[in-house]
Parts: structure tokens; C-alpha cells; sequence
């Protein structure tokens, strides 16, 4: 970013930080902070931490007066939160905090990233309400202003966790240490969790083999390592009968059947695939880490030029952040654009090509802030 974009990137935050209602965490005397600053130039990011408030007026006030790039608060709770030193702190505990980041998860075009970890995000909150059995009302659900969403848990239950705790959970939500034999033993349950989900992407594996032209399938079930001819032809004969076993009689007793035990041992492939879209997948370390810092709501991510935006459960499925996290407007700026791209933002798609043109303000700021574009 060259010290004239950074100059109009910076302008555009100071408005904002001088006009808007920001919000802050409870308990923000408690929280340590981290800020990155617009450093015009230079070659690597570098953060401010270790800083500490009294109260929400006096973080406002830096807010406005320093206006970062990027603001963070920690997930922690300490007694000396400006302490120099984590071992000088005094951890006091941290909210559980989920982290979605759609670049763990797909690639491709911006907007169908965010559609595709919304999916995430909602099928994430689906298993602390019905599966946890968590409040809803200590769920805060934050759209990060980049590529996800963050889910932070605020019950007291959750606060004193260390990260073996948290690591438990998040392998649950992202279903990692399945044990396929606990999977298929027992009744069909109508109660969400792991074990329909677990008889459910096996039962469509099945299902679609049999979709697959013979040949297909074949080659499909000896390409895996341990599973001869014989055994495949053997394995699509009974293929009907394992099926309506795991539907209606599961028993562990089915992965005596050594084809089957080959297939769900598999770490990629169709039905890994399909198990894995049963998951959310969430980003591990964070929900482990129990002193991260994470984007404060109502802030600027500096990225992307979109607001950090808080939202209630229920808007989920409806938020747009392509229209709902922008906050700059459509007066005309010049950019140069580094490359060719379609650019959807505010409800219509900007097809750019290479070189100097002319685009409403919030799409100059998205792309200034991501690198794609410098103020012509």
C-alpha cells in the first residue's frame, strides 16, 4: 500500500471512528488489547499489544485519536492485563471462542467463500444449541469483517477451561477421533449428534456406489490399498444388505466386513468427504488457545475495509456482508487496479479491469485494503 492509498484508507477510517456508536466486551478492564497501525511502507505487520483501559471512554478515545488498522481484545480475563509479560498477567480464565475462517475451508471467488462458511457458521451454532444444550443468550455470533464469523461462548461454566477441555470440544465440532465402532452400535436415534450423522454419510457413500457404472465402482474400491477384485465384487453383491444394516439393524459387528473397515479408515476420498460435511469446520488453535486476542466488534478490519459486525442469532441466515458490513459509500474514487476481477458489493457486481477506473468509494476501500488496488 503506498503512503497516498494509506493516506485515503486511513481518512476513511478516522470518519468512521469519529461518527460511529462502537461497542466494547464485558469485563473490559480485564482484557488486554492489540492494535495494528497504519505503517505506510513497511514490509511486515506489527502489533501494539500489552495495552490496557480503565473503561470504555477512555478506549474509545484511543480509538478515535490512534485509529489502528486493526483492533483486538483478548479472550482472556486478567488481573494485569497491560502487563508486559503473559506469565505477568494473571490468567483469570477466557470466553470459548469459535473461529470460521473460509480460507481453511474453500477457495474461489470472495462472495461464494462467505456463502460457503456461513454454512459452517450455521451448522456450528446448530450443535452448541441442540447438541450442548448452551443458552443462546451467552452465544455472540460477530461477522469477522474478513473471509468468517466468530462464535464466543460467554457462560461462566466454560470461562475456567484449560485447552485439553477445549480441545475435547472442538474435536467434537470438527469431528476429528471418531470411533467408527461407536458410530455403528445401537439403536437409531432420533437425537441429534455424531452417530446419525456418522450411519448417514456412510448409507449415502453406499448409495452412491451403486449409482457408479460397474467398471466406475470397481475401480473405485480396488484403487484403495488392502482391496483386491474378488473382494469388491463380493462387497457391491451385499452392498444392499450392509445398507439397510446400518439403516435399520447397526451393529459393530458390520466392520467385521474387511472392505467396509478399509473404506471408513480412508483420510480422503467420497466418504471422508461426506463425513467431513457433516462437521463445522471451525479453526482448531483458536478455540484451544485460551489467551487469544480477537477482532473487536464494531471495529474496522483493516483487510477489507468492512465493519467487524455483531448480529443476532437469527439474522444469520439472512446477513449479507457483502451489504450488511459495508460502511463507506458510492461517491466516485479512482483506483488503479492491479488485475481483472468482478467485484460484487452494495447489491451489484463491478466487472474491473486492469488499470485506472472509476468505482463507488466502498469497493476502492475493499480493494485498497486488500492489496488489489492503489488510489490512482
Amino acid at each position: 500500500m503506498n503512503p497516498a492509498t494509506t493516506a485515503f484508507i486511513r481518512q476513511r477510517f478516522t470518519e468512521y471512528y469519529k461518527k460511529t456508536v462502537l461497542i466494547a466486551p464485558p469485563a473490559l478492564e480485564q482484557r488486554e488489547w492489540g492494535f495494528v497501525l497504519f505503517n505506510p511502507g513497511a514490509s511486515e505487520m506489527r502489533m501494539r499489544r500489552h495495552v490496557g483501559f480503565s473503561g470504555r471512554d477512555e478506549l474509545f478515545e484511543y480509538l478515535k485519536n490512534v485509529v489502528p488498522q486493526h483492533t483486538y481484545y483478548s479472550t482472556a480475563y486478567y488481573e494485569k492485563p497491560d502487563a508486559g509479560t503473559m506469565a505477568d498477567k494473571g490468567w483469570c480464565g477466557a470466553d470459548l471462542i469459535f473461529d470460521l475462517d473460509a480460507d481453511h475451508i474453500v477457495r474461489g471467488p470472495y462472495d461464494q467463500m462467505l456463502a460457503r462458511v456461513k454454512e459452517e457458521t450455521e451448522k456450528l451454532i446448530a450443535m452448541l444449541l441442540d447438541e450442548f444444550g448452551m443458552d443462546p443468550k451467552t452465544i455472540e455470533l460477530v461477522f469477522s469483517g474478513g473471509r468468517g464469523y466468530h462464535v464466543h461462548v460467554r457462560d461462566l461454566a466454560f470461562r475456567g477451561w484449560g485447552s485439553a477441555e477445549r480441545r475435547e470440544l472442538i474435536d467434537y465440532i470438527c469431528g476429528i477421533g471418531i470411533d467408527p465402532a461407536a458410530m455403528l452400535t445401537g439403536k437409531n436415534s432420533q437425537n441429534p449428534g455424531w452417530q446419525n450423522r456418522y450411519r448417514a454419510a456412510l448409507s449415502g457413500y453406499l448409495h452412491w456406489i451403486g449409482t457408479l457404472p460397474e467398471q466406475e465402482a470397481m475401480a473405485h474400491l480396488t484403487g484403495m490399498e488392502g482391496i483386491g477384485k474378488d473382494s469388491a465384487i463380493t462387497f457391491l453383491k451385499n452392498r444392499e444388505e450392509i445398507i439397510a444394516e446400518i439403516e435399520h439393524r447397526p451393529s459393530g459387528m458390520i466392520l467385521k466386513n474387511r472392505v467396509l473397515s478399509i473404506v471408513i479408515a480412508q483420510q480422503e476420498g467420497e466418504f471422508r468427504k461426506r463425513l467431513l460435511s457433516s462437521a463445522a469446520l471451525a479453526d482448531e488453535p483458536v478455540t484451544t488457545d485460551t489467551k487469544r486476542l480477537i477482532r473487536l466488534p464494531t471495529s474496522l478490519h483493516g483487510g477489507s475495509g468492512m465493519r467487524v459486525q455483531p448480529l443476532e442469532l437469527r439474522e444469520l441466515h439472512t446477513f449479507d456482508p457483502l451489504t450488511d458490513a459495508v460502511v463507506f459509500g458510492t461517491r466516485d474514487v479512482r483506483v488503479d487496479c492491479r488485475l481483472t476481477l468482478k467485484m460484487p458489493m452494495l447489491g451489484s457486481t463491478y466487472e474491473l479491469q486492469k488499470g485506472i477506473t472509476t468505482v463507488p468509494e466502498a469497493v476502492a476501500v475493499f480493494l485498497c485494503c486488500r492489496g488489489m488496488a492503489e488510489i490512482a
